[in-house]
């Protein structure tokens, strides 16, 4: 993976998705605060992950916290997910057991 941001911690992205969440609390208001919280979300999605997935994400979260009835999907939490997986993924194929060269055994009477 070329991106050099480190994963957010999982609490930081549940935090991230119950701020979201936080519209349904208030009826009626709840839906004009979106339009606040929607293109500060995107940023600060954009700012945690960066690169493609920070980008393509950021876009998805602010459409998603600027629809009404869609801040229940937990962006945050499921690109934390995605991008630790990714990360395992890439840890594990750089964990590579090295193969000896076969010795060629000499035989002791020629």
């Amino acid at each position: 993976m070329n991106n050099t941001k480190p994963l957010p911690s999982l609490a930081f992205c549940i935090i991230m998705d119950l701020i979201g969440y936080a519209s349904f609390t208030i009826p009626f208001i709840g839906d004009f605060s979106d339009i606040i919280w929607a293109p500060l979300s995107g940023i600060i999605f954009y700012n945690t992950f960066g690169g493609k997935m920070g980008l393509f994400g950021g876009i998805f979260d602010f459409l998603e916290e600027i629809l009404p009835f869609t801040d229940i999907i937990p962006t945050f939490t499921i690109a934390w997910y995605l991008r630790n997986k990714a990360l395992s993924k890439d840890a594990t194929k750089t964990i590579t057991i090295e193969e000896r060269p076969k010795q060629k055994h000499l035989p002791f009477f020629q």
